[in-house]
């Protein structure tokens, strides 16, 4: 089932109306995980770092031994052509996927074959700007890249993410704050975290296991070029509690506001209001 409405899909050439068919049941991703994706934004007539985001899945079909297919540039031609087929005023969220289709050694390596590619555009709505989130902690963890292809944006990665989301839900809370594997705060299930101390802003440094995000670096550059000290530093969940202001940094939703970490609570406050505000700012500039 699709998460969004008005769907196209771009496949074998061309653009197709709807939630099309890609995949056949022998291809490699349908049965031994091979898939990576990519997501972008399309709001109010602009795709920020779309070109970026398109960048990424490529490096990320690398990353699980699959060969793309579509240049970068070639790629930002087709998504420019599928959203010049919504409104100016569609949220639309931009979906590049690659998977295997041929297998390689003992069927479990991919072969060194193009790989399938698809591009799909449907719209998602924007949350407005006063929507928040509640985070609890979660005893599932961000795997590693001796394990895991932390290096990559792929499907294989996200059963880890969904068990985390589950355990939130199930305790009452709508996501989670997780540990790395030496127990420090890397990320949410599903963002990028920052948290606000005494006027400063604190992210977890990136280091490999998590996706240092698009739209995180975003944030940083913004929030510096505004005279914001922003930390890439080793925090703990202590940090986080103790924290005057929380929020995730995401594609989907740009900024989330976080009002409470397990019992401790948090103003939407003015640093995470003026990071939505610079980053609408610095998006629209390019109109």
């Amino acid at each position: 089932m699709a998460t969004g409405t008005n769907i196209r899909t771009y496949y074998d050439g061309s653009w197709h109306e709807g939630d099309v068919m890609i995949m056949r049941a022998a291809d490699h991703g349908s049965w031994l995980g091979t898939t990576v994706f990519d997501g972008a934004r399309f709001i109010d007539g602009v795709a920020p770092d779309l070109e970026a985001h398109l960048a990424r899945v490529n490096r990320s079909a690398e990353a699980l031994m699959l060969r793309p297919t579509v240049s970068t540039e070639a790629m930002l031609e087709i998504a420019w052509e599928g959203l010049k087929l919504y409104p100016k005023d569609a949220a639309v969220y931009i979906r590049p996927m690659y998977w295997g289709i041929d297998g390689g050694h003992m069927g479990i390596l991919p072969a060194d074959a193009p790989a399938g590619f698809a591009l799909c555009l449907e719209e998602v709505p924007m949350a407005p700007p006063e929507a928040t989130v509640r985070l609890t902690t979660t005893r599932f963890r961000r795997p590693v890249i001796e394990s895991s292809v932390c290096n990559a944006k792929a499907g294989c990665l996200y059963p880890n993410n969904a068990r985390m989301l589950a355990e939130a839900k199930s305790r009452g809370y709508d996501n989670t704050l997780v540990a790395d594997a030496m127990g420090n705060v890397a990320e949410s299930a599903t963002a990028n975290a920052f948290m606000v101390k005494d006027g400063e802003v604190f992210t977890p440094i990136a280091n490999g296991t998590f996706l240092s995000g698009i739209t995180r670096a975003r944030h940083i550059a913004n929030l510096r070029a505004d005279g914001v000290k922003v930390h890439e530093t080793v925090l703990t969940f202590d940090d986080f509690r103790a924290a005057d202001e929380v929020f995730l940094s995401g594609n989907l939703m740009k900024v989330t506001p976080v009002t409470e970490f397990d019992g401790t609570h948090y103003q939407h406050g003015p640093v995470t209001r003026r990071t939505r505000e610079l980053y609408w700012d610095w998006a629209l500039s390019g109109r």
